[in-house]
């Protein structure tokens, strides 16, 4: 027995499947598209619909897109002697925010994960290696400092490290971080990574 009805309990229960929406949240957003104005929630609904079907990978650095090639594949001005190597498409906005990295991308949609069934084979590794040509000079692996994480970025400097000078993003501590708060490997990592001042 469905306490709300059958509609919105379905809403609720689509909700919930959301990755990072418990029960009480999906409730809360249910409810909130429930009690919206008919012209706002045909606009969300519209955008979701327009965003799952208008959106596509990048056929060059696999980056969740609306053009193939993606605006930074596309642009002229960018770098094309280095590739930063990163998860997800999140993970290259992220950097993109910095406004700091100039080249380009390779996404690989995922790290190297055996527990979840996830190989080589799964990734872009194959497509990396297709532009790994004279041009580019150093590839940078931004992957997360998890064990998959680290696993991965040791797969592909096995995999490219003879093609190509590959280097690894510094971790350490953050922005604002307290020393005696900070896990030893985080320390650990930050010591290997020290730079001349």
């Amino acid at each position: 027995m469905s306490l709300y009805g059958k509609y919105l309990q379905n809403l609720i229960e689509e909700f919930s499947r959301l990755p990072g929406i418990g029960s009480k949240s999906a409730a809360r957003l249910a409810f909130h598209i429930i009690n919206m104005e008919d012209d706002k929630a045909k606009k969300l609904a519209n955008a979701i619909l327009e965003a799952k079907i208008s959106t596509q990978y990048c056929g060059l650095c696999f980056a969740i897109t609306d053009s193939n090639p993606c605006s930074l594949c596309a642009n002229p001005k960018r770098l094309k002697n280095t590739i930063m190597v990163v998860e997800d498409s999140r993970d290259m906005a992220a950097y993109e925010k910095t406004k700091e990295y100039k080249g380009l991308y390779h996404i690989l949609n995922g790290v190297i994960s055996p527990m979840l069934g996830i190989g080589p084979d799964q990734l872009k590794f194959k497509e990396l290696l297709t532009r790994l040509d004279d041009s580019v000079e150093e590839v940078i692996v931004a992957t997360n400092p998890t064990i998959e994480g680290e696993a991965t970025a040791m797969y592909l400097k096995k995999l490219i490290g003879s093609i190509v000078k590959v280097t690894r993003i510094a971790h350490g501590i953050p922005v604002g971080g307290d020393l005696e708060y900070v896990d030893e490997v985080t320390l650990a990592r930050a010591l290997e990574g020290r730079r001349e001042l």
